[in-house]
Order: structure tokens, then C-alpha cells, then sequence
């Protein structure tokens, strides 16, 4: 009979961990849609503004914009790890920290920092690399303003000397199931070759240096918070996804454990029937 408390035991608990699991999911399923709706309605600003700036940019001359696009002999590297801060999300913080040692190595005897965006990032890679900071805060209020405020501290560290490289790591969502781990050169600005632009294309108020100058610190803005974006809506998806199968392993743990408490229990009263009858039959005879 102790064996069958014992499975008793293993079944509440079981059955509390499914509770758990299953509002998890619920509350991620939640928080995906909204979060799911604001990078879907972003992206398309997004693109039209880098296609615009393309576009301009295809045609300049001159210097314009220079201390975006200084093309230097990369020393110092600062990737930005973009993570969460809570896990339970299964594999969803480990790709992006497998991604940024794997950048990482690749700049092998250059200086390489780490500027860390969510707290499972900064808490894992502060082991093994340099963390020059960490902005987890940025997801209690996750808002254009502030996220305008780290793309302004990582293009003062590139414009300032301090970097030659800054690339973004982080997961683009793609579905509540599959995220997409992306490395993204942030600064300098990568060359544009446009072959079906011509100066035609724009009329031009104020001039197009000015515009592109407007321009370039709106477009790395953008870019950041729509990485930031994307990490959050994945997040959620990764959680509700690794909630689900969860719940659906507790629940086959829940059967699997009530099927053994059944035999144990038909036994044990198959086994008293026998003592009985056998009582029974010593006593007859």
C-alpha cells in the first residue's frame, strides 16, 4: 500500500505541474498576439524606410553620411545579444548564445564585446565573455523612446572610434513554432548597389545629404527596436510552444502513472481476495 501512496503523490504532483504548464501557455498565447500584431504592422515601415534610404543613397556623392558607412580595419567588435529575461522558452536563449560565441570566435585575436539585451544573455555570457552592458530593463516597458536611446549609445560608440563593427544577433519570428536566429551588421552601413535607381526617381526638399543625414539615425532606430520586436514576439511563441508539449508530456505521465496505480491496486486487492480465501480454506479444513 505504500507504493501505491507513493504513486498517489507522483500523480498530484503531476497534475499540478500540468496546471502550471497549461496557464503558462495560455498567458504566452496571450501576450503573442499583441506582440505578434505590433511586429507584423512594423515591418513594412521598416522596409520602405531602408529601401528609401537606398534609394537616396544609390545616388549621392560626395562624403554624406561618412561617419555611418567609414569602412575601418575592424580591431574592436561589439555584438549585441538580444535574449529574454525569463527562460522556460525552451531552446529559444541558447541559439542566440550559441550564435554569439560562434561570432565571437570568428573575429579571433580581435577585442570583441558583448552588449547584452535580456538577462539570460548577460547572465551566460558574462562567464565566458566581456559584458560591457546590459539593458534587460528595456522589456518593462518596451517602447520605440527607449530602445531610440540604446541605438543612440551603440552609434556614438561607433562614430566615436570606440568600435569598428557592431552586429546584432537575436530570433526573428516567423511563427508561434519556428524562430529564425539572424546576425545583422548594424554599423557601418553596408554599401548599396542599386541598379534600377536613378536621380530621377525623387524630388529632393531639402537637399538629399541633408535627407540621407535625417535619415540614417532613423533608419538604425528602427532596425534596433524592430529586432527587439522580434525577439519579444518570439519569445512568447518559443514559451507557448515549449509550454504546450509540456502539458502534453505531463499529461502522457499522468496516464501512464494512473495505468500503474490501477495494476497496483487490482493486484493489491487480488493478493487480500487470495489471503482471504486461503484464510477461509485453512480454516475448513
Amino acid at each position: 500500500m505504500a507504493n501505491l501512496k507513493e504513486i498517489r503523490n507522483r500523480i498530484t504532483s503531476v497534475q499540478s505541474t500540468m496546471q502550471i504548464t497549461s496557464a503558462m501557455k495560455m498567458v504566452s498565447a496571450a501576450k503573442l498576439k499583441k506582440a505578434q500584431d505590433a511586429i507584423t504592422a512594423m515591418r513594412p515601415y521598416a522596409e520602405k524606410l531602408t529601401e528609401l534610404l537606398q534609394s537616396v543613397s544609390a545616388t549621392l556623392e560626395g562624403d554624406a553620411g561618412g561617419q555611418f558607412t567609414a569602412q575601418r580595419e575592424v580591431n574592436k567588435v561589439l555584438v549585441v545579444v538580444i535574449t529574454s529575461n525569463r527562460g522556460l522558452c525552451g531552446a529559444f536563449n541558447s541559439n542566440v548564445i550559441k550564435q554569439a560565441k560562434v561570432v565571437a570566435e570568428s573575429y579571433a585575436g580581435k577585442q570583441v564585446d558583448i552588449f547584452a539585451i535580456g538577462k539570460k544573455g548577460n547572465d551566460v555570457l558574462r562567464k565566458t565573455n566581456n559584458v560591457v552592458a546590459n539593458q534587460s530593463e528595456v522589456f518593462d516597458k518596451l517602447t520605440f523612446d527607449n530602445v531610440a536611446e540604446i541605438a543612440e549609445a551603440l552609434t556614438s560608440k561607433f562614430t566615436s572610434g570606440e568600435y569598428d563593427k557592431i552586429e546584432i544577433i537575436y530570433n526573428q519570428f516567423k511563427n508561434a513554432a519556428t524562430q529564425i536566429v539572424m546576425t545583422e551588421q548594424f554599423l557601418p552601413l553596408a554599401p548599396v548597389v542599386s541598379e534600377n535607381t536613378t536621380a530621377g526617381d525623387y524630388i529632393f526638399e531639402p537637399s538629399k545629404e541633408e535627407i540621407v543625414l535625417t535619415l540614417i539615425p532613423k533608419s538604425l532606430k528602427t532596425q534596433l527596436y524592430k529586432a527587439i520586436r522580434d525577439s519579444f514576439a518570439a519569445e512568447h511563441g518559443a514559451r507557448m510552444t515549449a509550454m504546450h508539449k509540456a502539458t502534453d508530456n505531463a499529461t502522457e505521465l499522468r496516464n501512464q502513472l494512473k495505468l500503474t496505480y490501477n495494476k497496483a491496486r487490482q493486484a493489491a486487492i487480488t493478493g487480500e481476495i487470495l489471503e482471504i480465501v486461503g484464510g477461509a480454506e485453512a480454516l475448513n479444513g
